[in-house]
């Protein structure tokens, strides 16, 4: 019910856009975040978005370079990526939650709705 896509390999410094799409649920009713894994170690919460929008929320690691955004017609969530490190290399997921008065930021993937298969981004040179 949620497909991540967008990820490959990128070199340091350059920009990547990661989709979700969404199905099986009312999109516009669940706050939407993303959670990554990188390489032998536990999930990291990045970043979420409230149901409408209007509202966004970010790690203090991508803070500034990550911009989570989404398309409530196309039922759609997406993350623009720059200025990308060797650090972001991790799988990205995807992942909703109902809406609630306060947005989930967990990183723990077993807290949220839902949740699907990841994409892979390797920053390197």
């Amino acid at each position: 019910q949620l497909q991540a896509s967008g990820g490959g390999l990128v070199q340091p410094g350059l920009s990547l856009k990661l989709s979700c799409s969404a199905s099986g649920f009312t999109f516009g009713d669940y706050d939407m975040s993303w959670i990554r894994q990188a390489p032998g170690k536990g999930t990291e919460w990045v970043s979420s978005i409230n149901s409408d929008g209007r509202r966004t929320y970010y790690a203090s690691s991508v803070k500034g370079r990550f911009t989570i955004s989404r398309d409530n017609t196309e039922n759609t969530l997406y993350l623009q990526m720059n200025s990308l490190k060797p650090e972001d290399t991790a799988v990205y997921y995807c992942a909703a939650h109902r809406s609630d008065l306060l947005v989930v930021t967990s990183p723990l993937l077993s807290k949220y709705h839902y949740s699907g298969q990841g994409t892979l981004v390797t920053v390197s040179s």
